[in-house]
């Protein structure tokens, strides 16, 4: 297998410059990673830590759930209980249903997750004012 390697001209039009055969070999990795370990506890807390700062503005919020999400995993309720008070600090109802909707998606198929999750969720729920998707009946869309 050749490579060609092409070099501008000064006229601004491709040339090859030469061909040379492309290798692939295999590299050697070792793992050098140093880095510290997460616990279980301590992404929690990272996440209530970041959910939980007094100025945080809208964009914020909406990347940090972005994130969480995106990772595989569901949030634990304290997580959440967190995401939700920053959403009623910020009087964003919109986003607390959004976080509810996305979390119910990413328990998927494993259907006892979520109830499990309102079931923990309901205290702050009803001190914060905020319905489930369900009971708006946007789950039905």
């Amino acid at each position: 297998m050749f490579r060609a390697v092409f070099r501008l001209s000064a006229a601004g039009s491709r040339t090859v410059a030469r061909s040379r055969p492309c290798y692939s070999a295999p590299l050697a990795s070792r793992c050098y990673s140093h880095a510290k370990v997460e616990t279980d506890e301590e992404f929690d807390a990272r996440w209530v830590t970041y959910f939980s700062k007094p100025d945080i503005d809208g964009w914020e919020l909406r990347k940090g759930m972005n994130t969480l999400i995106g990772y595989d995993l569901v949030p634990e309720p304290k997580v959440l209980d967190s995401a939700l008070r920053a959403c009623r600090r910020l009087n964003d109802l919109a986003s607390a249903v959004r976080i509810l909707e996305a979390v119910k998606n990413k328990a998927g198929p494993c259907k006892d997750i979520y109830p499990y999750l309102i079931q923990e969720l309901t205290p702050t729920l009803t001190e914060l004012g905020i319905s489930t998707p369900e009971e708006l009946g946007i789950d039905k869309l």
